[in-house]
């Protein structure tokens, strides 16, 4: 019997500190910094947004120029190419998306 419980609690185990992991991501990416930005294209029918920026410590990405998803797909209309904006991104399903941003002063 202890080995059956000792077998269930080792196989429940990762299920229990994936989900534990992922509250924290969430959580740490509603606190991500604002990195720089400029916006370089926009590409509506693909949902995404390619920005030059700064370093993107919350996903772990140096500078450079790289294309997003957005959290919402509406910021695309109000966005142009040439914009210089402050942004927070986090991994979402593999793929890097901006969760928020700002218009940068």
């Amino acid at each position: 019997m202890r080995l059956i419980f000792a077998l269930m609690l080792a196989l429940s185990l990762p299920a229990f500190a994936q989900h534990d992991h992922h509250a924290g991501h969430m959580a740490a990416a509603k606190d991500a910094p604002l990195t720089e930005g400029v916006v370089k294209k926009i590409d509506a029918k693909a949902g995404e947004i390619v920005i030059q920026h700064g370093q993107l410590d919350s996903i772990g990405m140096p500078p450079m120029t790289m294309a997003f998803g957005v959290a919402d797909k509406s910021w695309l209309g109000k966005l142009k190419v040439g914009d210089k904006i402050r942004f927070a991104a986090e991994m979402k399903g593999g793929n890097a998306i901006v969760s928020r941003y700002e218009m940068a002063k």
